[in-house]
């Protein structure tokens, strides 16, 4: 293999974006706040059981986040769980115009 045959991309940090995945932002802090939750179970050595008990959140939820099957879940009801784990939830919010390749920027009047 030579040189030629590598591109090296840079990401946006955004995996979800980078894919082409709709609502990219929201997909994303989905996942970041399943993974805080993910190891929270982990650090506190805690059964999907468990953690039910502790949050009268189903089991099921919790399996359903451990394999990342995050369909059924709001961002909200991800900082549901993590508060009734006793993990406080602080977000920043930045807004600024789109500069994605093939993105129109919009123009406000």
């Amino acid at each position: 293999m030579s040189d030629d045959d590598l591109e090296l991309v840079r990401g946006s940090g955004n995996v979800f974006r980078d894919l082409g995945h709709p609502n990219a932002d929201a997909e994303q802090l989905r996942a970041i706040l399943a993974a805080e939750i993910i190891h929270v179970l982990d650090e506190r050595e805690l059964t999907v059981r468990q953690a039910e008990g502790l949050t009268g959140i189903a089991a099921a939820d919790f399996s359903r986040i451990r394999r990342a099957n995050l369909s059924r879940f709001t961002i909200d009801r991800l900082m549901t769980i993590l508060n009734r784990l006793n993990r406080k939830v602080e977000v920043t919010v930045t807004v600024q115009p789109f500069s994605a390749p093939g993105v129109p920027a919009q123009a406000h009047p």
